[in-house]
C-alpha cells in the first residue's frame, strides 16, 4: 500500500500526524501534512487507515500498488 496526501486539500488540523506520527509531519510555517513514510506496514498502515478515516478534509488515501 502506498500513502497519498493531497496537500492542497489540507485544512491543517493534525489528526494524521496523531494517528500515525511515523508516516506523518506537518510543516511548520502553515501546519500542512506531508507524508515522512509513504510505505507503511504492520502496524503503521492500521494507523494509517485511521488516519484516513479521521482526515476532516478527505485529503488522505491508500493506493495499491
Amino acid at each position: 500500500m502506498h500513502v497519498e496526501l493531497d496537500e492542497p486539500k489540507c485544512v491543517a488540523s493534525g489528526q494524521c500526524v496523531l494517528a500515525a506520527p511515523e508516516v506523518f509531519d506537518q510543516r511548520d510555517e502553515d501546519g500542512i501534512a506531508f507524508v515522512v513514510a509513504p510505505e507503511p506496514v504492520g502496524d503503521t498502515l492500521d494507523a494509517v487507515r485511521e488516519a484516513v478515516a479521521i482526515c476532516p478534509a478527505a485529503a488522505i488515501r491508500l493506493v495499491a500498488q
